[in-house]
């Protein structure tokens, strides 16, 4: 068994047709919302191109099946043996008043008797891409972030206990929900933050900074992974990194 699926996404935004497709259509304009590292190798009249991303241990590569800029990219991962797939594209309109309608289609196969079990995840992780890319092009649009990736300590699988947990370092009450006010000391810096709760759903607390994106996700194998973008030239990612990580170890195991 299995099931095909199509979802659908729309949104208007305070930033050009160009500015949106440098958002969703380029390595750097990538990394500011998504996850990990992505790569775009540009597609053309004649076809080609391919879009590359590493998260962790997860490093697909998509092919490019659209290329119109500033109006429409999608890309498309092979084919399994067991018909999965997974499909991208992105429909860009110009409006007047220097505001873009963005819809975004995400397509596939899902495999097996537990497909909706896989849908229903990768439908809460899209809608928090997808807000997130909203975020980014509303308030930082025409910047690039420097996408920084930390996992939880592996013990433990208790993530409403883990959920109460970040609440409390990040200054948010229990039930947190978007509007709410965090303040907590970032990693990367050591520095005091404000920070505005933008995204909070199941399985995910996202918070909007001056200068970055901070995510927290529930994760397969870690009970917890920091997906954030920070907004700074300065950023080491990979001693950001260390440090969400060090953070992630003292909030989810107090008794360490």
């Amino acid at each position: 068994m299995g099931e095909r699926f199509e979802q659908r996404r729309e949104a208007e935004v305070p930033a050009s047709p160009e500015e949106v497709w440098a958002a969703i259509a380029t390595g750097p304009g990538i990394d500011s919302w998504f996850m990990g590292h992505s790569e775009v190798e540009p597609g053309g009249d004649s076809g080609g191109g391919t879009v590359r991303t590493v998260f962790g241990e997860y490093a697909p590569e998509l092919d490019v099946t659209a290329w119109d800029p500033p109006r429409r990219f999608g890309y498309r991962g092979a084919e399994a043996p067991d018909g999965r797939f997974i499909a991208y594209e992105f429909l860009i309109e110009g409006r007047g008043g220097g505001s873009t309608v963005l819809r975004a289609v995400t397509s596939g196969f899902i495999p097996g008797d537990d497909w909706a079990d896989e849908y229903e995840a990768m439908t809460a992780g899209g809608d928090g891409y997808f807000r997130t890319l909203v975020e980014y092009l509303t308030h930082f649009s025409g910047r690039y972030a420097v996408p920084v990736t930390a996992f939880g300590p592996p013990a433990g699988t208790d993530w409403e206990r883990d959920r109460a947990l970040l609440c409390a370092a990040l200054g948010l009450p229990r039930g947190a929900a978007p509007g709410d006010r965090a303040r907590f000391t970032a990693a990367e810096t050591g520095r005091p933050v404000e920070a505005v709760v933008y995204h909070a759903a199941g399985n995910v607390i996202g918070v909007r900074a001056p200068g970055a994106f901070y995510r927290f996700l529930r994760g397969f194998g870690h009970p917890v992974v920091a997906a954030h973008q920070l907004f700074s030239e300065d950023t080491d990612p990979g001693q950001a990194a260390r440090a969400w990580e060090s953070w992630l170890a003292r909030v989810l195991d107090p008794a360490s």
